[in-house]
């Protein structure tokens, strides 16, 4: 007979579970002596229940493999659902743990007890309640399988304390092998026949198209046709965007360069269309025809009615397409291209203006110069988000983290500390504005406890300028949205990290480097001045693009 607590963590261990991040509490405590004598699964002990949850997240968003995280009952599971939700809408992989008091025998009446199951249905892909040891390697195994398979997301156990005191007969349940189907052939000919009829056809990358092996496939579909492609922000990094054929992100939601190059098109080629991001590109009847390509059906509105589906492993399908396609002479990406050229040459016209406070485009500039091509950054969400999305060249998949689905703001540390555990060799560094760093930087501890490499930057203008922006652009006088912070650098010292101040934008980038440089954990607190967004974003931009044709 086994303990089911320690059933429980040998059916993580057969699902190959590295960490499990969490604050446990005393529900927990049957599975976290159970998991005291696992070999093969760390617990990282996290400051508070969202910032493992996002550590979780963004685990599975680097290997596809559900990254776990454990929490109490009560309070310790509603600080799960922004990182249940940022999971489930980003499409990552994780799973949460949460403890429960006794089931069959309680005299404890309603104490910290919710009903966290129907709390975490909206926001996950399966929850469920253990009621019974004898049930948890089936239980377990249908929620990794759930949390991987496309689309991949979150998933909720809820384990009580009496059942982990149970014993059981019942052993760990193996992994299945698993293939996606793949597309019709009819489908594939279909795609193929209307691209090769086409004037101007384009490729976008969204991001159900952010998979290893549909990287790969996608870079050999525009190295044989040439046609040109945009990424969504989810997308960034599929295929490496300095390449030639690359014209843009769909960072602003509208009239920017990339929005001209798309309307040039006459068909579209949407690969892993997600409608949780903003789209790309809106359908209009007499416009561009689109060829939907996903591991799903479209989800048809007024403004996405795609003409052809072609469903099943994207990355087979993209293959599929590579090899029938016949790169047609008469194809012409003029506009495209003319469009990206003047996004390019307005970039450079900006990107070294070197005022301090520091300006967002020298930034961004700074940032690509000094991270090597696989370095990873994590951005927190705020306006420097659109920034890094429309100017930071990402060279490989999930280089450059944010988040443009639940949009959270938190999540900028967290997500880099994971990115550092995953990935121990590369060069790591958040990037947040000072409102969303503080929602998490009780995190700082746990990176140094962990000894990590990763530098966290700073956005400093004391207030949460998003909204500041948006206020302004709506007429509204500047009211609510300024604080004060601490000294930042005294701050991160206070945990045992290395802390810097930017003062000059010269100095920037060998500041930056020699963080990179220096293994530990830094923080550097960067004076940002964001006065000219509205002006860029709002007006220059789509003056500039406008006038391209």
């Amino acid at each position: 007979m086994t303990k089911a607590s320690d059933l429980f963590v040998q059916c993580l261990e057969e699902e190959g579970v590295e960490y499990v991040f969490g604050v446990p509490g005393e529900e927990n405590l049957d599975f976290l002596d159970s998991l005291s004598r696992s070999t093969k699964i760390k617990l990282i002990l996290t400051r508070h229940e969202q910032g493992a949850g996002f550590m979780a997240s963004t685990y599975g968003r680097h290997t596809g493999k559900a990254g776990v995280c454990v929490a109490t009952l009560g309070p310790g599971a509603t600080n799960f659902v922004t990182a249940a939700a940022y999971a489930q809408l980003g499409g990552m992989p994780m799973m949460m743990i949460t403890g429960q008091k006794p089931i069959k025998k309680s005299k404890q009446g309603r104490f910290q007890i919710l009903d966290v199951v129907s709390m975490m249905g909206p926001i996950t892909k399966y929850t469920h309640q253990l009621a019974s040891a004898d049930n948890i390697p089936s239980r377990i195994r249908e929620a990794f399988r759930l949390a991987e398979e496309e689309k991949p997301g979150a998933v909720h156990l809820e384990f009580p304390e009496d059942v982990a005191d149970e014993h059981t007969d019942s052993t760990p349940l193996p992994r299945s092998l698993v293939r996606r189907p793949v597309p019709e052939a009819k489908a594939i000919r279909a795609a193929v026949k209307k691209l090769e009829s086409a004037k101007s056809p384009l490729l976008v990358i969204g991001a159900g198209a952010n998979r290893t092996i549909t990287s790969r496939m996608l870079l050999q579909f525009i190295e044989k046709t040439g046609i040109p492609f945009v990424s969504t922000q989810l997308g960034k990094g599929v295929v490496d965007e300095m390449h030639p054929k690359f014209v843009g992100c769909a960072a602003l939601s509208a009239g920017d360069f990339v929005h001209r190059a798309i309307e040039a098109a006459d068909v579209i080629i949407n690969v892993g269309h997600d409608v949780i991001e903003k789209p790309p590109f809106f359908m209009k009847r007499g416009g561009a025809e689109v060829i939907h390509v996903s591991s799903k059906s479209a989800e048809v509105d007024p403004v996405y009615f795609p003409q052809i589906e072609v469903i099943g492993d994207i990355a087979n399908a993209v293959w599929q397409m590579k090899e029938d396609i016949v790169a047609q002479g008469s194809w012409d990406f003029s506009k495209m291209l003319k469009a990206r050229a003047a996004e390019v040459a307005h970039t450079k016209s900006i990107e070294n203006d070197m005022r301090c406070p520091i300006y967002p485009p020298f930034l961004v500039k700074t940032v690509r110069d000094v991270m090597p091509t696989d370095g990873i950054i994590a951005l927190d969400n705020g306006v420097y988000k659109i920034w890094f999305a429309r100017n930071y060249p990402a060279r490989m998949s999930n280089t450059v983290l944010l988040d443009n689905a639940l949009a959270t703001m938190g999540a900028g540390l967290p997500s880099a500390m994971a990115s550092a555990m995953v990935y121990p060799k590369r060069k790591v560094m958040a990037i947040c504005g000072d409102g969303g760093f503080m929602m998490n930087s009780q995190e700082m501890e746990t990176a140094v406890r962990l000894k990590l490499n990763v530098t966290a930057v700073i956005l400093n203008d004391s207030s949460y300028g998003m909204i500041r922006w948006k206020q302004a652009n709506m007429g509204f006088k500047d009211w609510g949205l300024t604080y004060g912070n601490p000294d930042f650098v005294k701050y991160a010292e206070s945990y045992g990290a290395m802390g810097h101040r930017v003062t000059s934008a010269a100095g920037l980038a060998p500041l930056l480097k020699k963080c990179l440089d220096t293994p530990g954990v830094h923080l550097v607190d960067c004076p940002v001045d964001y006065v000219d967004n509205d002006r860029i974003l709002n007006k220059e931009i789509k003056q500039l693009a406008a006038k391209v044709s």
